[in-house]
């Protein structure tokens, strides 16, 4: 990411930084891989380590299949009824040591705040808008943006009160970046990115609320969440600067990269994490040599599992996926297109499809209640 400043921050930073009275703001040093990655210095009214009272409220590990068949799944999310705030509203589908992936019906705004103590989270919002408030300041959502929220961030989701919101979730063990190939060394996106700095939007507004009362945090880590309540509004930051903060992508701001030949899934890639990589696929021109075949090749994960969550349109290499499906095609045996496929897309000039994949370097594993909400026959649907 690029540096950022919002608010009031001293000429200097550990330096002294005083209010109108005299009293001193708090600056909190917030970064990553110690102090050797990426970073930020926020400047408190108050203590942010003014903790009043701490205890465990439940543990949040997902259950996962004892054992899992090698075979291709096809989840129907659009089946799950639970809803709730963009915490309680969760639903996990799948998991790793990498990342815990799930879909959430977010009806109604989050009360508290809660905060991800294990690693970055990105949310996709499938359909719906409203504003994520963070201790950085307020980024205003809409329908394909992906948000990206920094490990440790204070945060809570505001839906907009006519519409829900349904959003594809991610949480990382990691930091989530920009791919490193798109990046110079100065950290740049490069000029053949499929996006660029000007297509990304970090907080738009820094709210300060200076008031003392007990807010409640819910911590997640190491498979607990945690309840903290603070002796004072956790958003009253006055000033931040640095290159850690939340931030929003839209996936219509995908510029797609295509060729005379079909062309392989990591030119959709958009996100890195460790051991997994994040790619959009949107709408596009498709190959244009003169017998190319635009609909994709058989082909054998090497060392990864491809997990697919289909947003709108056709997608043109299967049959039978709903908007809000997810498939799962496990490394180890071959996918392609259902039958039929790969003659009807020849002649085909574009496709409209979105969707967003997800390819894990470890195997994913599969939530135990998954089974109610699956196809039994999708790994038959190419006979």
């Amino acid at each position: 990411m690029y540096y950022r400043q919002m608010g009031e921050i001293p000429h200097k930073r550990h330096t002294m930084f005083k209010k109108s009275d005299g009293s001193l703001y708090r600056e909190q040093v917030m970064g990553t891989r110690g102090f050797s990655g990426t970073q930020s210095i926020l400047y408190h009214h108050y203590m942010p380590t003014e903790v009043v009272k701490t205890e465990i409220v439940c543990s949040c590990l997902p259950v996962y299949e004892e054992q899992q068949a090698l075979k291709h799944r096809h989840i129907y999310t659009n089946k799950v009824n639970l809803e709730g705030d963009a915490l309680n509203g969760r639903n996990y589908l799948l998991g790793n040591q990498d990342l815990l992936i799930g879909t959430a019906n977010v009806s109604e705004p989050m009360k508290g705040f809660y905060r991800n103590s294990d690693g970055d989270e990105l949310l996709f919002i499938h359909y719906g808008s409203g504003k994520l408030e963070t201790m950085f300041g307020t980024i205003s959502y809409r329908e394909g943006d992906y948000l990206i929220i920094p490990i440790g961030t204070i945060f809570r989701l505001i839906p907009n009160e006519q519409t829900k919101t349904k959003l594809l979730f991610i949480e990382s063990f990691s930091q989530i970046t920009t791919p490193r190939r798109y990046r110079n060394e100065y950290g740049q996106l490069l000029e053949h990115s499929p996006f660029c700095e000007r297509d990304i939007r970090g907080p738009e507004t820094l709210v300060t609320i200076e008031k003392k009362g007990e807010f409640e945090i819910l911590t997640k880590s190491r498979g607990i969440l945690t309840s903290h309540i603070l002796g004072h509004h956790p958003f009253d930051v006055v000033g931040w600067d640095g290159y850690l903060y939340p931030w929003a992508f839209n996936i219509e701001d995908f510029e797609p990269i295509t060729g005379r030949v079909h062309q392989p899934p990591p030119v959709h890639q958009t996100f890195e994490g460790q051991q997994f990589v994040i790619c959009s696929f949107v709408p596009r021109l498709f190959d244009y040599h003169p017998e190319a075949i635009p609909a994709p090749y058989y082909h054998s994960n090497v060392n990864s599992d491809e997990l697919i969550y289909y947003v709108k349109g056709n997608f043109m290499s299967r049959k039978g996926v709903q908007e809000g499906s997810i498939t799962l095609h496990p490394g180890g045996i071959p996918h392609g297109p259902h039958p039929g496929k790969v003659d009807a897309s020849i002649g085909k000039k574009e496709t409209l499809e979105l969707a967003v994949m997800i390819d894990t370097f470890h195997p994913l594993k599969m939530v135990k209640s998954v089974d109610t909400i699956e196809d039994p026959a999708y790994m038959y649907s190419w006979i």
